[in-house]
């Protein structure tokens, strides 16, 4: 072979390595988190929809150029029901921050409970990056000189490849230059050369900036597990108390999955911020409470003492027979009795669980309702949640549920939820949230409520509604609408519970004109305890 061939070969030997690199260079992602096209598509559609994490993105780009990819990462490892993480050894340098964030995220304490709330719902992945903000903004001012490096490696890395590109460039030159027998004229000969020097020296340099970024990287991922620790409880935190909200509200997961990204943000907004957002964990216990109160299936209520009857309910029991298990022979007859159901007990006159027709809650909204009772609850929040509570228990029961909110005569409003339909967030808020302010008025709202049951009966022939008067005052009505209402209260068979609000102006809060109303009245002077209406939902 002659020496002008021999030349060409040593040229393309030479330049070998950087044929391969510029022929395949290795894939460097942006992305720490593998996800698929739809992962890819939530995260577009939520940020396109979210003007908050628009703008989050914005000032995070003023700190780092890569900002919307690491807050893509963020959402993903909190959306994806098992996010998976590249090696770190196929991410771009200028992103290996980014690995160690998400990386961090996933393993610190708080992850699990974060991810339980967040894992396929777009909506919660979201708000636990915008809850992860002030965290995410001190991490990447932390982290500035790692960024800088890890920059500077992957500019480095950019530079080598586009070096090597060149020894091709410059390769194929010679070769279009060289003769049949493959002599390469001297000037192309050493444009090769040079261009594989330039590539080695690009290398080095990029090893160099390797080792100075890593090093850095190194120093700030104590800094970066720490915050990544903090941000993920933040948002945990923050993810907990919306769902908490959520439900206290009677709003399920499954309800807030289907709803746009922009209805849901309004509705959470105002939830966190309308009228009684700060009692929502009443207006949650109350429905706990009551729907504890279904479970037991209780028939009778506490009422009038009427007599004795046998039975085995531990609860009624007599003195006399109880005194049996004092006397040690006598324990075995007293078990065959309660097995036999022939203890003697006292028998009651309680309300009867049966009502088929409407609900219908009048809520007291004049103005000494807004006053706050003992742990600072105001009369308004204890009936608002009392009458919520009743509301679900009108559903559970596939009841019509009808909220009138009254104060003086010429002040009413009503909210109906028909008991075959779902029951509009919204309306329900509606509801929670009116306060018409005044005086305190009986005649309208309970004749307008003995008006709906009349129109229940005669359309669907349904009787024995209830309604539940909640109050902290009392006054006076006419005869003539007295009689009318105990008219209209005995063709339609319903009954009416009355909750009086006790005042410090009275020792009870009942009156003469509530007690002769209602056929169930109780007084409540503990707005903290929501166990002082228990009765009320075993009986409705």
């Amino acid at each position: 072979m002659d020496e002008e061939t021999e030349r060409l070969d040593a040229l393309t030997q030479q330049a070998g390595r950087w044929l391969a690199l510029s022929a395949a260079p290795a894939e460097r992602h942006t992305t720490a988190v593998v996800a698929g096209p739809y992962d890819r598509v939530a995260w577009r559609d939520v940020y396109a929809q979210s003007a908050a994490l628009r703008e989050l993105s914005a000032q995070l780009l003023t700190r780092h150029a890569h900002a919307p990819d690491l807050l893509a990462d963020v959402f993903l490892c909190a959306y994806q029901a098992a996010p998976r993480l590249r090696d770190r050894t196929v991410m771009a340098p200028s992103h290996l921050v980014h690995h160690q964030v998400v990386t961090a995220l996933t393993q610190s304490p708080d992850f699990a409970a974060l991810h339980r709330e967040t894992a396929g719902d777009a909506y919660a992945a979201a708000m636990a990056v915008l809850a992860q903000a002030s965290a995410l903004r001190g991490l990447l001012e932390r982290s500035r000189e790692a960024r800088e490096r890890t920059g500077r490696a992957d500019r480095a890395r950019q530079e080598t490849e586009a070096a090597a590109a060149a020894v091709g460039e410059a390769l194929r030159q010679a070769a279009e230059e060289a003769d049949e027998q493959g002599e390469v004229p001297a000037p192309a000969a050493t444009a090769v050369c040079r261009a594989a020097e330039a590539a080695r020296e690009a290398e080095e340099s990029a090893r160099r900036e390797d080792g100075a970024a890593a090093q850095a990287m190194a120093a700030a991922v104590p800094g970066i597990r720490s915050a990544a620790r903090n941000a993920a409880s933040a948002a945990a935190e923050a993810v907990r108390q919306e769902a908490a909200l959520m439900r206290a509200w009677g709003v399920d997961a499954g309800e807030t999955e289907r709803m746009p990204f922009a209805e849901r943000a309004r509705l959470a907004e105002r939830l966190r911020s309308g009228r009684l957002a700060r009692w929502a964990e009443l207006i949650g216990r109350f429905r706990q409470m009551a729907a504890g109160e279904r479970a037991r299936k209780v028939e009778h209520a506490t009422g009038e003492l009427v007599g004795v009857t046998l039975g085995d309910d531990l609860s009624r029991v007599i003195p006399s027979e109880l005194a049996v298990l004092g006397v040690p022979e006598l324990r075995a007859v007293f078990a065959a009795r309660y097995a036999a159901g022939e203890l003697m007990l006292y028998d009651s006159r309680g309300e009867q669980g049966t009502g088929k027709g409407a609900v219908i809650a009048c809520v007291d909204t004049s103005h000494s309702m807004y006053a706050e009772g003992p742990g600072g609850v105001t009369r308004e929040a204890w009936s608002k949640a009392c009458a919520l509570a009743l509301l679900d228990q009108a559903r559970h029961a596939g009841r019509d549920f009808v909220g009138i909110l009254f104060s003086a005569a010429d002040k009413l409003q009503v909210f109906r939820f028909p008991g075959d339909r779902p029951a509009p967030v919204s309306d329900v808020l509606d509801f929670a949230e009116t306060f018409l302010g005044g005086g305190t008025d009986f005649q309208r709202p309970l004749g307008t409520a003995a008006k709906i049951l009349e129109e229940e009966f005669d359309t669907a022939s349904r009787a024995r509604g209830d309604i539940v008067l909640i109050t902290d005052d009392a006054c006076e009505v006419s005869e003539n609408w007295t009689r009318l209402w105990n008219e209209i209260k005995r063709r339609l068979d319903f009954r009416l519970f009355g909750i009086a609000i006790a005042t410090p102006d009275t020792a009870t809060a009942s009156g003469s004109v509530l007690e002769s109303l209602c056929d169930n009245l109780r007084t409540v002077d503990d707005l903290t305890d929501v166990h002082t209406t228990a009765d009320l939902f075993r009986v409705i």
